[in-house]
């Protein structure tokens, strides 16, 4: 007899329908499993067959052959595990065949037959949705998960006797669904910039990188709070939407971190790897291709503390997905992309002991100075828009009684999303949606100075010898402070303050 039943593989962060076909026949008793498979894809067949054992279904002596479909993609991990058993016990006439054919089922069996859950569920149950399927059978750990997914009926499962079970029965599917926030993300667990003392040259300089979504750069000593300020960069930033929730989502799935407490994301990551990560685990790829740490903090912040301090390959690395806002992993059986729509802020100490230029502490020597910031590339540096300096605070900063309070977050907030409800009616007819995206065709038709400031900028390139691609984020980085204060052409005052994030001087790159 012949069978199928239809399971989902993964490519990227987007899910495939396989399907699973069975065939059982007269001949020399065996279990053959074929359609290009990794190695724990072709050790399924004695889970399954012991577990359907175990689970009290007997299997005559039969020649049994399995086939996943299409044979041209590479079939890894154990989620084909209880697709390959419905469509077995199917071929031997336990499950009516009908019940399969708009049906797809998901989960690892063990040797009891217990269910186990499985990663990258979420895209698997939507691009199921999206070919018209109606029923999805997931883990019942991965429930909570699938149930992001509207417009597909779940049941969520934890034996196979209960999958045949209901299988036959046709009865226990559910249209139960979590219920995801209208974009708006939870913020109450963001620490809030009123705690930042000080340091309002910094706290400007986010408040801009943030309104056009600019990579940062900070520069300061130990302890003058370049980590503070990071981490409470996600509480300025606009609310996902619920496209940007379910691929921030998608490639959380992807990477084994939801869970049923957490079955989406719902607030912008925050992703700090530590500085002695390898290039594959800070831009994906590996053996078998996984989202790295730029996919993970897509659609959020990658905060790279200690810049220097990184390997020198990982940190040139990260030059394509800055520009084009994806990875693509490239392996024989096919390419892999993975998004990378995160924005970078950087920390940095001005020499390997953090205290240049303060002669009283700092003991480098000018080769020290030198090797520390030689990993940090003129590229790298060129792909950063601002860059601002942290200064060691004094004692009546941090007293108790300040003349007046800081700026709290939702403050800083509002004045983004001014900024960035302008950039969106600007760019309504195109592609893209801040300023941080223009490419120097676009940058020509948006961002027009005036003549003063044009004359300003021309004198700049010259005196500071700037790149190419300098020049374009110069004028990327005016056109958001003019935005922030609702200007519509880039003027002088704009220009210079856009400047003066370009202008890393020798004192803070410890030369």
């Amino acid at each position: 007899m012949f069978s199928e039943s239809f399971c989902a593989a993964i490519q990227g962060i987007d899910g495939c329908i396989i399907q699973v076909e069975a065939d059982v026949s007269d001949g020399l008793p065996c279990f053959s499993l074929v359609g290009y498979l990794a190695s724990e894809v072709k050790e399924a067949k004695e889970r399954v067959r012991i577990a359907i054992k175990n689970s009290g279904f007997k299997l005559p002596p039969k020649k049994i052959t399995v086939n996943l479909s299409p044979a041209d993609i590479r079939k890894d991990g154990t989620g084909y595990d209880l697709a390959i058993a419905v469509a077995v016990l199917a071929a031997f006439g336990y499950i009516p065949q009908s019940t399969l054919n708009q049906c797809v089922v998901l989960g690892e069996l063990s040797l009891d037959g217990q269910v186990k859950g499985i990663t990258g569920v979420l895209p698997m149950v939507y691009t199921a949705m999206e070919h018209g399927v109606k029923y999805c059978m997931v883990p019942r750990d991965n429930l909570s998960e699938a149930s992001v997914v509207s417009g597909i009926r779940l049941a969520g499962i934890t034996t196979l006797q209960e999958a045949v079970r209901l299988l036959q029965e046709g009865r226990g599917w559910q249209d139960q669904r979590v219920d995801t926030p209208d974009g708006i993300a939870r913020v109450e667990n963001i620490p809030d910039f009123s705690d930042i003392r000080g340091q309002a040259v910094v706290k400007r300089a986010v408040e801009v990188a943030v309104a056009g979504r600019h990579n940062l750069l900070m520069i300061g000593p130990p302890g003058s709070g370049k980590t503070m300020i990071a981490k409470r960069i996600p509480g300025i930033m606009s609310r996902l939407t619920l496209e940007e929730q379910m691929e921030i989502s998608k490639i959380y799935s992807v990477a084994g971190l939801l869970h049923g407490k957490q079955p989406y994301i719902s607030t912008r990551p925050f992703r700090a790897p530590h500085h002695t990560i390898s290039q594959t685990a800070l831009v994906g790829g590996g053996r078998y291709p996984r989202p790295g740490e730029c996919s993970l903090g897509s659609g959020g912040v990658l905060f790279l503390d200690e810049l220097p301090e990184f390997q020198r390959q990982a940190i040139e690395a990260l030059r394509q997905p800055l520009e084009d806002g994806y990875v693509t992993v490239s392996r024989l059986e096919g390419c892999y992309h993975y998004p990378a729509r995160c924005q970078l802020v950087a920390a940095a100490n001005p020499c390997p002991c953090g205290f240049y230029p303060n002669r009283r502490k700092c003991t480098c020597t000018p080769g020290q100075r030198k090797r520390y910031f030689g990993k940090i590339s003129q590229a790298i540096l060129d792909r950063i828009d601002i860059c601002t300096e942290t200064v060691s605070l004094e004692y009546r900063d941090l007293g108790q009684e300040m003349p007046f309070a800081e700026e709290s977050s939702e403050q800083i907030r509002e004045r983004v999303m001014a900024a960035q409800k302008i950039q969106w009616e600007r760019y309504r007819q195109e592609v893209f949606y801040f300023n941080a995206e223009l490419t120097p065709k676009e940058i020509k038709t948006y961002c027009v100075p005036e003549p003063e400031a044009q004359d300003y900028l021309a004198e700049m390139f010259r005196v500071l010898d700037l790149t190419a691609r300098g020049y374009h984020k110069i004028l990327k980085v005016a056109r958001t402070i003019a935005d922030l204060a609702g200007a519509e052409r880039i003027t002088r005052k704009h220009m210079t303050e856009a400047i003066c994030y370009r202008m890393v001087s020798g004192e803070q790159m410890g030369a």
